[in-house]
């Protein structure tokens, strides 16, 4: 089992954020918080760097449920999605497989919420 589900979009980089961002909504998901990376090398290392952004996403319900289960969970949230810039014009979008990520918690009561925020997480980056 993949690490990540992803998908390339022909969107300008820009327009690929706003639209990760809507379809993660609709599904629950807020962005908490934002990385550009290539901002953060170029500032800290003096390099250049294609564009990418961690977007971190959170759906609420689905961490305070997380946390009611696990109570050290939180140092794997919040979800991260990735918007990177490709050679070719196309961007990629990924996103965290949480079943994957999880699994290292070894907490039974997780199966069923890591698979219910890998559907919705899918069906954000699919609908890009």
């Amino acid at each position: 089992m993949e690490y990540y589900i992803s998908k390339q979009v022909n969107k300008k980089f820009d327009e690929a954020i706003e639209r990760v961002t809507e379809t993660l909504k609709n599904e629950g998901f807020g962005v908490l918080t934002t990385i550009e990376i290539e901002k953060k090398f170029k500032e800290k290392l003096g390099v250049d760097y294609p564009r990418y952004t961690i977007l971190g996403a959170c759906n609420p319900s689905y961490a305070y449920e997380a946390l009611q289960s696990e109570d050290k969970i939180g140092l794997m949230l919040p979800c991260n999605v990735i918007v990177r810039q490709l050679e070719n014009d196309t961007v990629e979008v990924s996103a965290i497989n949480p079943v994957v990520a999880m699994q290292p918690a070894e907490n039974q009561n997780l199966n069923d919420l890591t698979e219910e925020v890998r559907i919705r997480l899918s069906n954000a980056i699919n609908l890009i």
